[in-house]
């Protein structure tokens, strides 16, 4: 197998820098639209065979050092029992939202393999079409991530219903969060028990926070989940990494050095060397080109690979990626010649 990046995840020597892309099975391939021209997104994440199919299409394509499931973070809303939809053009629709006691009320706790069964289903599937060409990486969305989708219905610029919720009815949020907290806790381990090999927790919008606040109001809930799951692989004698990532981190470094992680992705805001000096230097870091650089000649993209690799030779270990997801309307070649490039400029 290729397994350079679990050597990178855990600090080892490795013979290059491995890289993946966050949203690398997407729109930007004609492969993967021609399936998505059968079935809708959601549609795609409940089908294992479908989410399989365009999962292993990266790897085919691109030559990553490993493949992620494709799912979505809102998958555990649906399976609590919200409603979930998804609409071009406008995005995840999640109704109703939360935002009093009595929508908390209703939501549960639920078992991940009944409600969420064709995820675990799809990674099963996955580690036997993989047949261990690169490792399997599971992921959720941190609880605060969730649930702001939760408490605004969708997406959102300003995060009005989530930080009134916060600031007006602390109590409420708490309960609320608890809740979100330990279906991801358990979704977590069901894909590890699945076979997941690595797993990584999106928290795309922790960065809206002031540190007292993140540390508090989405941090605490992180650091909760990663205890409970490294306690509970340590009882089955699993060492699964696990990554988090967090959204505008420039702020943030000192307060997520304290997550339990094994490695930190960083976004494009900061230069990498930076980041992982604040988080204490002997880390393992994953980032943090900007994905719209994606849209410059490629000699200019090389340039902006050799920068992050040197920078990133500070940390004990580095995984090479995209300070957010690669975008619908980035060129293919490019895509593909990234990967090529962080291969060759990074052999020892």
């Amino acid at each position: 197998m290729n397994d350079t990046f679990l050597k990178a995840c855990r600090g080892e020597k490795v013979d290059y820098t491995p890289v993946w892309i966050m949203r690398q099975a997407g729109r930007y391939l004609a492969e993967y639209r021609a399936v998505r021209g059968k079935a809708d997104f959601l549609t795609m994440c409940k089908t294992p065979e479908l989410a399989a199919e365009v999962t292993i299409q990266p790897i085919d394509i691109l030559n990553v050092d490993a493949a992620i499931l494709f799912s979505d973070i809102l998958i555990p809303c649906e399976a609590m029992g919200q409603g979930l939809d998804f609409h071009e053009g406008k995005g995840p629709i999640l109704g109703p939202p939360i935002r009093d006691e009595d929508t908390v009320k209703k939501l549960f706790v639920p078992d991940p393999e009944e409600s969420m069964g064709f995820v675990m289903d799809a990674i099963r599937l996955l580690r036997k079409a993989l047949s261990n060409r690169v490792p399997l990486i599971g992921f959720a969305g941190a609880p605060f991530t969730t649930a702001t989708y939760m408490i605004e219905g969708g997406t959102s610029k300003g995060f009005l219903h989530t930080k009134r919720m916060i600031y007006e009815n602390p109590a409420l949020y708490k309960s609320f969060m608890d809740k979100v907290t330990a279906t991801i806790t358990e979704y977590l381990k069901a894909q590890v028990a699945a076979g997941a090999q690595a797993v990584q927790i999106f928290d795309t919008w922790g960065g809206i926070f002031s540190p007292a606040d993140f540390r508090m109001h989405a941090l605490s809930y992180v650091q909760q989940i990663i205890k409970d799951l490294k306690e509970w692989m340590q009882k089955r004698g699993e060492t699964v990494p696990v990554i988090y990532f967090v959204g505008s981190t420039a702020g943030l470094l000192e307060e997520i050095k304290t997550s339990g992680a094994d490695v930190f992705g960083v976004d494009w805001r900061i230069n990498i060397d930076d980041a992982a000096k604040r988080l204490g230097g002997d880390v393992v870091v994953q980032g943090n080109l900007d994905p719209l650089s994606l849209f410059l000649p490629k000699d200019k993209i090389e340039e902006n690979v050799k920068d992050v690799l040197s920078r990133a030779s500070s940390a004990r270990g580095h995984i090479f990626n995209l300070g957010h997801g690669v975008v619908p309307e980035t060129p293919r070649d490019n895509v593909i010649a990234l990967v090529e490039m962080v291969h060759r400029l990074s052999k020892k």
